[in-house]
Parts: C-alpha cells; structure tokens; sequence
C-alpha cells in the first residue's frame, strides 16, 4: 500500500522554465549573443544550469569557461527565481487529494538549497510538503538513490511504500533503485534526445489528477 507520493519539482510540480529561460536570456545579452526562444527552453530546462548554457553558448565550452557561465547564470535565475513560475494545472487538486486520503507528500529535486529554501514556501501549495530534499542536501542529487533514502527516512515511511513522481530519466532510475513505484508525467520538459519509453516508468500519465488512478 502507498503511503507518501514523492515528487521532482521543475517540470513536475512547476513550470519554472520561463524564469530558468529569462536567466539564460539575461546571461545570453551580457555576452552579446542572441537570445533563445522559449520553445528551444522549454525542452531543456530540466537538464540543469550546464544544460541551458550549453543550449546558449553551444556544447563545446571548455570548463573553465562553462563553470564561468554557470555561476552568473546561477546569479541571474537567483535574482529572479519566481516572476513567471506557476504550479501546472491540477497539481494542488492532487495534493489536496493526497491530504484527504492521509497521504504524505514531498519533494525530492536536484535543484539546490539555494533556490529550493526560498522557491518551494513561496509556491501556493495548498498543503505544505511533508519534506523538501534538495541537490545539494546529502552532498549527491539524483539518479543517487541517498536523496530518496533521506526523504523516505524524514518522514518515516519505507521506500517501498512511496510512489515518486518525474519527468527526467535520472528521477525513474533514482526511483527504481530504492524500489519506489516510478511515475512519469508527460508534461514535464522533454528534449528531443530523450527516450521517456526507455526509462522504464512502471506508469506515465498526461495530468496531475490521473495518479489516483494508480495509487
């Protein structure tokens, strides 16, 4: 029996891909490149900061250059973390949903303290995570399982007993790898190199309101 439903946060709970794209943009004017659309964004925001740098400035940066980069990137998405971050339709009648059963849920994401301490209070949740687990909260993110071993541990419950929630690869592989039932949301931020029929999802579904179905 499910007990606690865990979930990633960009391009599961948040569409934060405006603000990350913004980011990427502002950095793109200092460097005096072109900006990038959103529909070029979109794709690759859940890949992390490497990722939409990457998309902007290309693959073949060397590293001291990229993590140059990275950093200010990091520095304009920090000032502006939330203009244009919303919740994807449905997710608070999930959780809503989730709390009347007597559920637990929470949030286990590779973004880091930094952004997460502020972001996740700031969204309207209409019931608050049971525990957020960061990038950066045991030192390794996800597909490491040790994120999802330190969720399951801070709220009490049995890996086996959770169901986690995402729409990236490493999220089903970190899921599986501690016997959570994987879910993976056909909303979320796919680019076109990715093989969502590979990752070995045991579910995938097309709205927030569709995992009740599977609990």
């Amino acid at each position: 029996m499910i007990k606690a439903v865990l979930f990633d946060l960009d391009g599961t709970l948040a569409d934060t891909a405006r603000d990350l794209g913004a980011a990427l943009n502002r950095l793109l004017a200092e460097e005096g490149m072109p900006p990038q659309p959103y529909e070029a964004i979109r794709p690759v925001a859940s890949h992390g900061a490497r990722g939409l740098v990457k998309l902007g400035f290309g693959a073949d940066l060397d590293a001291e250059r990229m993590e140059a980069l990275r950093v200010r990137f990091m520095d304009l998405y920090d000032a502006n973390l939330a203009e244009q971050t919303t919740l994807f339709e449905g997710v608070n009648e999930l959780i809503a949903e989730l709390d009347r059963r007597g559920l637990a849920w929470g949030i286990i994401t590779n973004k880091s303290m930094r952004f997460t301490d502020r972001l996740v209070p700031w969204l309207p949740f209409v019931v608050p995570p049971a525990v957020t687990v960061s990038g950066d909260t045991v030192g390794v993110p996800k597909p490491d399982p040790r994120p999802m071993l330190h969720a399951t541990a801070q709220i009490g419950i049995d890996p086996q007993r959770c169901m986690y929630v995402g729409d990236a690869e490493r999220d089903i592989q970190a899921g599986r790898a501690v016997g959570m039932k994987t879910v993976l949301v056909n909303w979320g931020y796919f680019s076109a190199e990715d093989k969502p029929e590979q990752w070995g999802a045991d579910v995938d579904i097309d709205h927030p309101l569709q995992l009740l179905d599977h609990i």
